[in-house]
């Protein structure tokens, strides 16, 4: 029980990788938080997480990450209940319709606005939480980022598909990486952590064609399950790790080398 009574706020907790990690976080005895814009999505997860545990280890809160009221409203709500908060998983990932096209058919007003929706979706969560870290006295955060904010995008990959790789999503989990490295130092001496996660590609029903040609750049599994972070995720969130800060963790399965 590697997070025996932590209360753990997860954005983008009822999505594809958001979920798993909200199961892995009460599987170690902690408390788990969606913190998501999908209030539907939100509730089934809890109770089926909640269902299967036989527990009440998981709550759902509606929250906005790029609204400032509503990320107050959720801090408050979540002292209310359980007087402390631990840690913030940054795991949402907002976009526009526009989000995904090819670099030549990506206009400014879609760019700037993706770049605001995601990297300043991450920001104003950080901001609050860690005003919340400081008067609390202590406090961790982690940044889910990804391969290709650390290395540049393998384009051949998707040749013969309709897939690439989205010049904001590059952007952003560069920017990402960096700014964890920004925070962990801006917040020497307040005991609040921040560090990231890269993970490589995940099934979600990618084409078959796609999906051999990036296994072959794998060192064995190839492309990742949805619960292939749980781990390195609980080691960023327990006491394990209570002295590594700033750093970022790539789960590939060595595609990036």
């Amino acid at each position: 029980m590697l997070l025996k009574d932590r209360v753990v706020v997860v954005t983008g907790g009822a999505g594809l990788i958001g979920k798993e990690f909200v199961g892995a976080i009460t599987k170690q005895g902690g408390h788990a938080i969606i913190a998501d814009i999908d209030d539907k999505g939100g509730e089934i997860i809890k109770n089926q997480i909640n269902q299967e545990l036989n527990s009440n280890q998981v709550d759902f809160i509606e929250l906005d990450i790029t609204n400032k009221k509503s990320i107050q409203e959720c801090i408050a709500s979540i002292n209310k209940k359980y007087q402390r908060i631990d840690a913030l998983v940054n795991n949402a990932y907002p976009r526009n319709k526009n989000y995904g096209r090819h670099f030549f058919n990506v206009e400014y007003e879609d760019f700037v606005e993706n770049i605001g929706l995601n990297l300043g979706g991450c920001i104003l969560p950080s901001q609050l939480f860690a005003k919340y870290f400081q008067k609390q006295g202590h406090g961790n955060i982690v940044n889910i980022s990804s391969i290709y904010g650390v290395m540049a995008p393998r384009f051949e990959i998707y040749d013969d598909t309709e897939m690439t790789v989205p010049l904001e999503y590059a952007a952003i989990k560069s920017g990402l990486l960096h700014l964890t490295k920004y925070m962990a130092k801006y917040f020497k001496g307040m005991n609040i952590r921040v560090n990231a996660i890269s993970p490589g590609g995940i099934l979600d029903s990618q084409p078959r064609e796609f999906l051999e040609k990036y296994n072959k750049l794998c060192s064995t599994k190839g492309m990742l399950s949805k619960e292939d972070l749980n781990e390195t995720l609980i080691f960023l969130l327990s006491d394990m790790s209570m002295y590594i800060n700033g750093q970022n963790i790539v789960v590939d399965d060595g595609f990036s080398i």
